[in-house]
This record gives C-alpha cells, structure tokens and sequence, in this order.
C-alpha cells in the first residue's frame, strides 16, 4: 500500500516554543514530499543543491540557499541537495510563539511585515546568507533563552534587509487542503519521475483517477498554472542542473530535459529564467570563478 503524505506534524523540544533540527550527509533523507504545515519554515543549506519546490514556484538551486516559507504554503523536501560537506538547519515555529500579542508591538513591526511576506515564499540573497549562516546553525547548540535571543536576533536581520526575492510573484492566493495534499502529490511525483518523456494529458488524468477535463481544471485551480506549464518548469529546472554541473552541449541538454525541439527549448528556457542557456552557463560561471 502506498504510503500517503500527511499534515506534518511539527513538536518542539521539551521547554522551548520552536523547533530546530539540522541534517547533514550522515542523516538519511527521505523522499520529498509535497506537505505543508501552520509553522513558519527558515531553511539555510550552507552547501548542497537541488530542486526548490514552494507553492507555484519551481526551480534549481546550487551550493546554498536561505529560505522563508509561510504557513501553510506547501512545499517538497529539498532532496539531492547535500555536497560531502553539506548542512541544512531547519527552525520551524509558529507565529505567535512569543505570544498572541508580540506581533503588534512596535518594535516587531518589521518581523511582522516579513512574516506576511513568507506567505509567498522568501528567497534571500548572498550578502545576508553570509551575515547569519552561522547564526542559524548556532542555535542547534543553543537552549532556552540564549537560543531565544539569537532567534529574534536572526529575525531581526532578516527583517532588516532588502536582499531577497519573493517566489510566488504573480499574485495567485495559492491555499491548499489536506486532500489537495494528497491528489497534488501524486501528480507532482509522477511528472518528477518522467519530465524527461512525453507525458499526455489522458496519461496523467489516468494516474488521477481523473478525466482530462476535470483534471485539468482542478489542476489549474489548486496551482494556478496549466499541467502543460509546470511539465515545461521541471525540464527547465533540470537543464539548469545539467548547464550548471556539466559541459555537455545545450543542444544535447535539450533533449536530455526531456524536450523535443530544440527551438521551443530555447522558448521556455528564456521565458522561464529570463536569460539564454548559453548566458545562465556564462551567469554561472562567473559566479563558480569568483
């Protein structure tokens, strides 16, 4: 029997209001799932890479990434994402965990607004990743008040800076139930196991249990975007991968992302990053050289 992905269910340590956890190369990482959960969700990955799946947004990330998610706002484990040396710290916790009233204090004025705009998913930049990387690891070795301390501090930070980038931009109220969970997941599994072949609408309603026509509507309502335009963001995100750790040919890297024409791979790559392949390789790079 397949097993099916729940509502995480998220426990803080005895004595403290939220939940610190790190993984490293040694831990086993399980399947990613497609799950979400009322806390509020901080990721740093100091070194690693992977697909990042949040709410409508999909793409692919390398060496480290710094991630705010909202309540609620679903999302997939990071997984093929650990280098020999990698890390990821995860704080989890709940909006009013200091208290029903913290946020209306005007001293939280700034967390407050940034917590309203994790509710798109929050990707931050490499010149406050560099600022508290270590902060956020710090606080795996952290109890009681002094973790406390450091984690407003970290929020604090985060608050305070403008080096980030939301990734659900385009103003869909992406919501979620438990049984959308469940039916998403499926989907989401499938076109992850085989982006790199033709996948036909009836193909993919039928592992739904669906008919085209109720899938595809259903489909549009809990993402905001075709079944079409997220197949094409999986091969996007997989080409990336492929330019970043790879020469292989663009052409090549065409056909290995699971397109079959070389001249609407050029499309879809160019509305999708907003750059050339050949220039997001040069993009790359130059950030790797310096």
């Amino acid at each position: 029997m397949k097993k099916q992905p729940l509502l995480e269910k998220i426990s803080p340590d005895f004595g403290s209001s939220f939940f610190v956890k790190q993984h490293t190369e040694s831990k086993k990482v399980g399947v990613a799932s497609w799950h979400f959960h009322p806390e509020i969700e901080l990721v740093y990955v100091n070194k690693g890479r992977g697909k990042r799946h949040i709410g409508n947004h999909l793409s692919y990330f390398n060496n480290s990434q710094l991630i705010l998610i909202g309540s609620n706002l679903p999302h997939s484990g990071f997984t093929d994402r650990f280098t020999s040396e990698g890390r990821e710290t995860i704080v989890q916790f709940r909006s009013d965990f200091l208290g029903n009233a913290h946020l209306e204090m005007p001293e939280m004025n700034a967390i407050a607004a940034m917590l309203i705009q994790a509710k798109k998913g929050v990707l931050f930049g490499m010149e406050i990743k560099e600022k508290i990387g270590s902060k956020i690891e710090d606080l795996v070795n952290l109890e009681g008040f002094m973790r406390m301390i450091l984690f407003l501090e970290i929020l604090n930070d985060l608050a305070s800076t403008t080096d980030y980038t939301l990734l659900n931009v385009d103003g869909f109220a992406f919501e979620i139930t438990y049984k959308d969970s469940l039916k998403i997941d499926v989907i989401y599994k499938y076109i992850n196991n085989n982006f790199q072949k033709s996948i036909s609408l009836e193909e993919i309603a039928s592992e739904s249990s669906m008919t085209v026509t109720s899938f595809c509507r259903y489909f549009k309502k809990a993402t905001g975007k075709t079944f079409v335009q997220v197949v094409n963001e999986y091969r996007i995100a997989h080409a990336t991968k492929i330019l970043t750790e790879s020469q292989m040919n663009i052409a090549d890297i065409c056909f290995a992302s699971g397109f079959n024409n070389f001249s609407h791979f050029n499309k879809q790559f160019k509305s999708i990053t907003g750059k050339t392949a050949l220039n997001y390789r040069k993009e790359i790079k130059l950030m790797l050289d310096s």
